[in-house]
């Protein structure tokens, strides 16, 4: 999938990956932009639900004592994606068409990978090498040029995260796996997760138009998660959980909420 990549005035011209701090810091910084830009769901169930899944995935696998940030975006367009430093964001229309608690853990244990690998870091750092200088400042942190900050942020944050490569992809698939079963969750619905995309692209394109413009689904991807999960010993994959009523009565609640008005 995609993890936003923010450039820091302090790192702008640094040609190295840049240290936690660092990341961080442009991590909560672009967070905040994010937030009075896009509509997030403040309801204090929802934020509580969904932080403790994240938080029951993360905490397993962060071994850099991150603190991770969950939120629900209210937009029925399907979608997700990470921000550096620890904060995830998936869309309410995601959220819909998971039938279970473990095809949304997936999701969010592919961005949680993402961040962890730190790719959008190696990205940004690769991309300063190829002196890409001040042209992609401005594309991937507006604020660094006059008058593109609000209109930038609501472009980024809706359709023009950094779209990754190939391996980048695989390596998050694959970490995804690892990091859901890890934390007790069954992984079998990262391609479940997929198959239910691939069936919405079929009958209802324009809904997952942005998720698969940043991070295209084929059918190699299903064949990557379950191959990682094939390797799991069964009696293992058997007591591992899929679903619970709280999911559902999470579920419930969101469907339950008022819709945030799109902007005009």
């Amino acid at each position: 999938m995609r993890t936003v990549l923010l450039l820091g005035a302090g790192v702008l011209f640094a040609a190295c990956v840049p240290n936690t701090s660092q990341e961080v810091a442009m991590g909560n910084d672009y967070a905040q932009q994010i937030e009075r830009e896009l509509p997030i769901v403040r309801d204090p169930e929802i934020v509580r639900y969904i932080n403790v899944l994240g938080d029951s995935i993360a905490r397993v696998v962060d071994d850099r004592s991150l603190t991770w940030h969950f939120n629900v975006v209210d937009q029925g367009d399907i979608n997700a994606f990470a921000v550096p430093g620890g904060h995830i964001y998936v869309n309410r229309g995601l959220i819909e068409k998971s039938t279970n608690m473990s095809e949304l853990a997936g999701v969010i244990g592919h961005e949680i990978a993402h961040v962890t690998q730190r790719h959008s870091m190696k990205q940004m750092a690769a991309a300063q090498r190829a002196n890409a200088g001040l042209s992609i400042g401005c594309i991937l942190a507006p604020s660094v040029c006059q008058g593109a900050a609000g209109a930038g942020v609501q472009v980024l944050a809706q359709a023009g995260f950094a779209k990754f490569s190939r391996d980048d992809e695989t390596e998050a698939d694959r970490f995804g796996v690892k990091y859901v079963t890890r934390s007790g969750i069954d992984p079998r619905g990262m391609p479940s997760m997929f198959r239910i995309l691939l069936a919405e692209r079929q009958t209802n394109p324009s809904g997952v138009e942005g998720f698969f413009a940043s991070h295209p689904i084929e059918e190699s991807r299903i064949e990557t998660t379950e191959e990682e999960i094939a390797k799991l010993d069964k009696i293992v994959l058997s007591s591992l959980s899929r679903d619970s009523p709280a999911f559902q009565a999470f579920k419930r609640r969101l469907a339950s909420l008022p819709r945030t008005p799109a902007r005009r």
